[in-house]
């Protein structure tokens, strides 16, 4: 009788969800310096419009712009997320998943959540682990594989000081010596810090980049609700870019108000932090933009009040608007909804047309009609800052009848200069290069 009764939720829901709204501006709309915000259009059953994950077709990949190509750097991984490039070259996946989190699946609206993410590519057990991946004759396709850290707990992060390799689990900070060359780490971990964890834990990745001098890291923690209907308690230390001070792990908000902070880096001529966040949803199709943003020491970006700056979000109540007044607004709109995760500045970049600018990983929407994201983007800069409208680097990860073959998620630049993307759909690592 149970599975009945939830069979039958979910197809109320998702006929409920078909007769919704749709967008009525393009993602271009959306995106840039000044994107347009329309009226927010609540509905009583959330837009639910995600690309069903498939995996790629023996030798189908994704689409290059011109004038580069692509290929598979490592597959067959187990769902990878994030990726960081050793100073030897050699390159760290983290193959991971949502740890467990009990209280942010109760009720039917959680039931309905998990079967959507499920759908999505997202329900599989985490492997919680860091793999090595090392091209030893450099033709651009791993040919070593190890398991460099296991028995993790959702690493996600990853950044090395001198000797000192640390990794953001869903729940702490962790330091594991390195020594350059080294197959996998054996040994223990020291923890550095807690990071909000608990059984909601509704946005758990946590990244983590340090300072150019080494002296400081900056974690990344999204908050604990779509808008604080878990109540703002749970919010502690959430929706915000932490300082942890390397040796005594001391810490404090560095910024807050962004909702879910994910990708990191530094901007090379100005040397400010940049980051890449994801909006609230369930306000309409169009609604709100996605952004890339520099971060200011001691910034507020208005969530959960306001979003892009100071617009009002009347849903949370109470409400703050001394808060409200002193919203930032972001950078640079990069469409509503298209989950904007990885981050990575071009400044090694050796694709031509493609060195000075961010490159930005789209993991793709679920709460938008017609689909946005999916793919991977360049945002050229001049003089440290946005200049024109995004360009399309890596694309084709929906199929015709819009199911996806590959989601991506994290971009870095390797040794040699190319674009490596995660795509946990796919399970692959893709790397694009020049012609």
């Amino acid at each position: 009788m149970l599975k009945r009764r939830h069979a039958v939720v979910i197809v109320l829901a998702a006929g409920l969800a078909a007769c919704g709204e749709s967008s009525t501006l393009q993602v271009t709309d959306g995106t840039g310096p000044s994107p347009k915000l329309p009226e927010p259009n609540k509905t009583l059953i959330p837009t639910v419009n995600i690309a069903p994950a498939v995996g790629w077709a023996e030798g189908a990949k994704p689409i290059a712009a011109e004038g580069l190509q692509v290929q598979a750097f490592a597959e067959g991984l187990d769902h990878p997320r994030w990726l960081y490039v050793l100073p030897n070259g050699d390159v760290l996946v983290a193959e991971t998943n949502a740890p467990a989190k009990p209280d942010d699946s109760k009720g039917i609206r959680g039931w309905i959540a998990d079967k959507v993410m499920s759908r999505a590519g997202a329900g599989v057990p985490s492997a919680n682990r860091i793999t090595l991946l090392r091209d030893t004759n450099h033709d651009g396709v791993a040919d070593t594989r190890t398991v460099f850290i296991d028995n993790l707990n959702s690493p996600f992060g990853m950044t090395l000081v001198g000797n000192d390799l640390y990794v953001a689990d869903a729940d702490k900070l962790l330091r594991f010596p390195y020594q350059a060359g080294e197959n996998s780490i054996s040994a223990q971990p020291t923890k550095i810090v807690d990071l909000p964890g608990g059984p909601i834990n509704h946005h758990w990745t946590k990244n983590v980049i340090a300072s150019p001098d080494g002296k400081k890291l900056y974690v990344s923690v999204g908050s604990n609700s779509n808008v604080g209907e878990n109540g703002l308690d749970n919010e502690q230390g959430r929706a915000a870019i932490w300082e942890v001070d390397r040796a005594t792990g001391s810490h404090r908000i560095f910024a807050s108000g962004l909702r879910n902070p994910n990708g990191m880096d530094w901007e090379p001529k100005t040397g400010k932090l940049w980051t890449a966040v994801n909006e609230r949803d369930e306000i309409g199709s169009d609604l709100v933009p996605d952004y890339i943003t520099s971060v200011q020491d001691g910034g507020f970006y208005g969530w959960p009040y306001s979003y892009y700056g100071q617009h009002v979000d009347t849903r949370v109540n109470p409400q703050n608007l001394d808060l409200v007044a002193k919203a930032i607004a972001p950078d640079y709109a990069v469409g509503p909804h298209t989950a904007s995760l990885g981050l990575a500045f071009a400044e090694n970049s050796k694709l031509p047309n493609f060195t000075e600018g961010v490159f930005i990983g789209q993991h793709g929407s679920w709460n938008r009609k017609p689909h946005s994201g999916y793919k991977v983007i360049f945002v050229p800069f001049t003089d440290g800052k946005p200049a024109g409208m995004p360009i399309d680097v890596l694309s084709g990860f929906l199929s015709a009848d819009e199911k996806a073959m590959g989601r991506p998620v994290g971009v870095v630049i390797d040794k040699q200069g190319d674009l490596l993307v995660a795509d946990d759909v796919g399970n692959k690592i893709w790397r694009v290069s020049g012609k």
